[in-house]
């Protein structure tokens, strides 16, 4: 069937290098929305715009009287056409490249329909002036696409040939709990976020937990954390798993390092804006980096050689 992408897959072949290049955008890009969307918390402008999707009952755009709250909030509602340009322009190289990998396309469309779905959430958030439930899913959802634009990315170098394994199933199942230990991490983070400072705007009411057990919950996971991505040091540069592996592990200690710093940091301050920002964009870091650690434990085959891959072009 003919439709407009199959029109233009016949007469621009993107190399595999910029299809690569695109997907990195796209992931550079949702990281940058978490960021974002931590600084119109943290700068109380959550309700900026009093509804959605429109930002006042009358205009879609902030009004004068609005003031920098309401701009902030809009210009990170505008950055969501940013994010979806990037994955826009993913799933068009994705699908233009010969041989067309479906597989690219898909994870491209995976990414679109959670920026949709945040998109949604982002709605509901101010619809429901900020029910601080409603801002952690918002949150997950973000790491979410987070998720599909690191896999996206990795699949990227690859080829689309059946995975095989680099190191033995048991390796393996220690990567795969070494990403849930981050994931929990994460997750009651956003629940720290829900119960302490920094609601999004003036009066919103906060988690009904105490504070400082969320907090020592969050410290523990970060503990178990460290001691997971210390393990694996140790342990992949004893069975010699692939170097890529033992250095994303050492990424991934590195950053934990560092966030854990920046939380004890954040937590005996009393929060001030810049670390708390600071935190998050460590947070979609560190997620970022415990997802691609089992991912160097496999390979597929089939991907193009640089030498061979053609350069992008428009056939006549």
């Amino acid at each position: 069937m003919t439709n407009p992408l199959s029109l233009l897959a016949d007469r621009w072949h993107p190399s595999p290098q910029l299809v690569r290049r695109a997907a990195l955008a796209a992931l550079v890009m949702s990281v940058v929305i978490v960021v974002t969307g931590g600084a119109v918390r943290l700068t109380d402008s959550g309700l900026g715009c009093t509804t959605w999707p429109r930002c006042t009952a009358d205009s879609v755009t902030p009004t004068p009287e609005m003031g920098v709250h309401g701009v902030i909030e809009f210009t990170n509602r505008m950055l969501t056409y940013v994010l979806s340009a990037a994955i826009g322009w993913f799933i068009l190289a994705a699908r233009c490249a010969k041989p067309w990998r479906h597989s690219l396309t898909k994870l491209g469309w995976a990414q679109f329909w959670l920026v949709v779905s945040n998109a949604v959430l982002g709605g509901i958030t101010v619809l429901t002036d900020l029910n601080p439930y409603v801002v952690a899913l918002h949150m997950v959802a973000a790491m979410g696409l987070v998720w599909a634009a690191v896999l996206s990315w990795e699949r990227s170098g690859e080829g689309d040939g059946a995975p095989r394994p680099l190191a033995a199933p048991g390796i393996q199942r220690f990567a795969r709990v070494l990403v849930a230990s981050i994931g929990a991490l994460v997750l009651v983070g956003t629940l720290v976020t829900g119960a302490g400072h920094h609601p999004g705007s003036s009066g919103t009411w906060r988690i009904p937990v105490d504070y400082d057990r969320l907090v020592q919950a969050h410290a523990d996971l970060v503990f178990l954390s460290v001691g997971l991505t210390l393990a694996a040091l140790l342990v992949f540069a004893a069975v010699k798993v692939p170097p890529a592996a033992r250095a994303r592990v050492r990424e991934l200690f590195a950053l934990l390092l560092l966030q854990g710093v920046l939380g004890f940091v954040q937590y005996f301050t009393d929060a001030p804006e810049l670390m708390v920002g600071l935190h998050m964009l460590g947070a979609a870091l560190v997620w970022g980096a415990a997802l691609r650690v089992p991912l160097a434990l496999r390979t597929r085959a089939g991907v193009p050689s640089q030498a061979d891959a053609p350069s992008a072009e428009l056939v006549a």
